[in-house]
């Protein structure tokens, strides 16, 4: 299929699916006898792959070695399992900065008396 008939099947857009072969996270597709990049199916799983990868926020090295680990038929869970993990304490530090940052803002927004008066807690603590 062409990369836009593939893009579609991985739900992704074309330039994503191109920088992806341009940097060997996916085997350079071949090409039709126009030069056109031609994928197959294997690809397609690939790309999928990546892209759900990619949702849960594992960088594109992580990709790389996520996808390595998927083609290694010798694999251990305990070496995705690693890498998962590392991922799921990263996104339950940055929850809790984000809560953090919720209660301030929550605090602030609260103390914040909204009327006609330019005293302002808000501009206070930013400034």
């Amino acid at each position: 299929m062409n990369i836009s008939a593939a893009s579609k099947a991985a739900g992704l857009p074309v330039k994503t699916v191109r920088y992806y072969a341009d940097i060997g996270l996916v085997q350079a597709p071949s090409r039709s006898e126009a030069g056109y990049r031609t994928y197959d199916d294997a690809s397609v799983r690939k790309l999928v792959f990546i892209r759900r990868s990619r949702e849960f926020g594992f960088t594109i090295e992580e990709c790389r070695e996520l996808l390595g680990l998927y083609q290694d038929q010798d694999r251990t869970s305990a070496e995705v399992k690693r890498i998962a993990s590392k991922r799921l304490e990263e996104i339950e530090e940055k929850q809790r900065e984000l809560q953090s940052l919720h209660d301030e803002l929550a605090h602030l927004v609260t103390s914040c008396r909204g009327d006609h008066m330019p005293d302002c807690p808000i501009i206070d603590y930013l400034g």
